[in-house]
């Protein structure tokens, strides 16, 4: 929030992305302590409209936020996985705040890695909005190591890639489900008929329901060990999983990637609006 002053009007902007104006006009010949009572009831009742507005959604849903937009309070760089090898693990990619978004990309060709949340995570829910490039690899990890063995919801924004699918990370490539695949473009996809779970989209309907260059949203559950994962796009459940035996820590990070290999200094990840529900 910040005040601005204006001739003889003062303006409350909330400059959040629903932006609440109050204008309070004193009479031209009213004294200070009159001003002063008017902008404190107006401040008062705004910063109570917002808290209980607030309080409303974070009670309708369930999901706390896990990324403030402004700062990586939460979250550290790892570079202990096998995509950071180009700096000889000594740099996990190159993250930076931007907009509100944690923006993601190699920091010298070849050399990615995660950023993770210092909390351990068990049995939960998490969503977040995307809008990457179309190009780089990313992924979306559920109980996360250091070093980068997950359950991976699929980031792979990519021709031959997909959003959603399930994939062991480091752990022996097992799983490796999903029910579609990118072709040479964002708005071209190959269904995988093979699948556990069919496609809930259409190839003819995919370009309506993806929005390359928007933010759209991505969500995934994880519950018991062995686990079951189910994963949703823009609301929209794409792949559900169940492992048959424990073979990860039932609790981790939550991490998002940049994939290691090329040259990807120029091509970006982004997110924003990451938020948990504890299950």
């Amino acid at each position: 929030m910040h005040i601005m002053k204006q001739h003889q009007s003062l303006t409350v902007v909330r400059t959040e992305s629903a932006a609440t104006r109050i204008d309070v006009h004193p009479h031209r010949h009213g004294n200070r302590w009159n001003l002063t009572l008017a902008l404190n009831s107006a401040l008062g009742l705004l910063l109570l409209g917002f808290a209980g507005n607030a309080s409303a959604q974070a009670s309708a849903d369930g999901f706390v936020p896990i990324f403030d937009g402004k700062t990586l309070q939460g979250w550290h760089v790892s570079a202990k996985s096998g995509h950071s090898r180009a700096s000889k693990n000594q740099t996990g990619g190159k993250w930076v705040l931007e907009n509100g978004a944690l923006i993601g990309s190699q920091d010298i060709p070849g050399n990615g890695g995660l950023i993770l949340t210092d909390e351990a995570f068990g049995d939960f829910e998490v969503v977040l909005e995307m809008n990457n490039d179309f190009g780089p690899d990313s992924g979306l990890f559920l109980r996360s190591t250091e070093d980068g063995k997950a359950w991976q919801a699929m980031i792979d924004y990519h021709a031959g890639g997909n959003l959603m699918g399930i994939y062991g990370e480091g752990l022996d490539a097992k799983p490796s489900v999903r029910n579609y695949s990118f072709l040479d473009a964002p708005d071209k996809i190959q269904l995988v008929t093979t699948s556990p779970v069919p496609s809930p989209v259409s190839v003819s309907d995919w370009p309506k329901f993806w929005r390359h260059g928007q933010w759209n949203e991505l969500r995934a559950r994880i519950v018991n060990n062995p686990p079951t994962i189910t994963t949703w796009i823009n609301g929209k459940k794409f792949m559900e999983w169940t492992e048959k035996e424990v073979r990860h820590p039932a609790k981790g990070g939550i991490a998002l990637q940049v994939h290691g290999g090329g040259d990807h200094t120029k091509e970006f990840v982004r997110y924003r609006n990451i938020r948990v529900k504890r299950l």
